[in-house]
């Protein structure tokens, strides 16, 4: 078992708030180490999460995005600072975490997701976080959660809008038990074209952190039956009750889904 005899005396002090926590302490910061998670997408929901789970002791971040910072990502993507404009985002989230928690391994995947290369890379991580802004990436990271039973802690923002709920293959629903087919192009406008307010950015990203942190240490009350919303402008949350789709084509009783498929062809999305 995994506990504090494990750790330097600087680690115990840098944990101390956690181990002090009795649904932590020196066995759960040991889970918290070992643990290994994915975060696809180092952008405005990535970034928290993958900050927070740094500094919690993570022991591996798996760091997925094959886009450059851009200027205008630094009003909500706090991996990156301005000097890290035209770099690899994969490479400043990692300089930045490593500041932060020298103990934490990065691994760094500087690619597009395919149907072709991400069920090899998700079986290498324990949890899975969705960071992505597109809808064939969310529904190409639920099919491949549910194909390899690896739990999903999804988000999504909009404006002053935010959105989250876990995923536990076959224990409760899945994206597409939520939303059965994507919306038609130019429907739903990104957040490129409709903007966001910075801030919720953190405030969602930091609830997938929370999440990802309840998974490891088998606590708490999990999204996985909850869709839990956010708005900004009220400051406010509420919850929308959601239930597993028997028929559904992933995660249904008898499922049709059993490969994954070409996700930009499925949301008609140009290549």
């Amino acid at each position: 078992m995994f506990g504090l005899d494990n750790f330097t005396n600087d680690q115990i002090e840098r944990y101390s708030r956690h181990i002090l926590l009795s649904e932590i302490g020196g066995e759960g910061q040991g889970k918290i180490a070992q643990a290994k998670v994915l975060i696809v997408g180092a952008g405005g929901l990535g970034s928290p999460c993958a900050f927070y789970l740094a500094a919690a002791g993570v022991g591996t971040l798996g760091i997925v995005d094959f886009d450059k910072v851009e200027l205008n990502n630094l009003q909500r993507q706090i991996l990156h600072v301005t000097k890290d404009v035209g770099r690899p985002k994969v490479e400043s989230a990692k300089e930045r975490i490593t500041q932060l928690n020298p103990d934490v391994k990065v691994i760094t995947h500087s690619e597009k997701l395919t149907s072709q290369n991400t069920l090899p890379l998700v079986r290498q991580y324990d949890i899975l976080v969705d960071g992505s802004d597109n809808f064939p990436t969310r529904y190409l990271m639920n099919d491949a959660a549910v194909l390899t039973g690896r739990p999903l802690v999804h988000g999504g923002i909009f404006r002053f809008d935010g959105q989250l709920f876990t995923i536990l293959p076959r224990k409760g629903p899945c994206y597409r038990c939520l939303f059965a087919e994507p919306p038609p192009p130019g429907l739903v406008p990104s957040c490129q074209e409709a903007g966001i307010l910075g801030a919720v950015a953190g405030t969602i990203g930091v609830m997938q952190a929370t999440e990802v942190l309840k998974l490891i240490l088998g606590i708490g009350d999990l999204l996985t039956d909850r869709l839990l919303i956010f708005n900004a402008l009220r400051n406010g949350f509420r919850e929308v009750k959601i239930r597993r789709d028997l028929n559904c084509p992933a995660c249904g009783d008898h499922p049709t889904l059993h490969a994954l498929i070409d996700y930009e062809q499925f949301c008609n999305v140009r290549k």
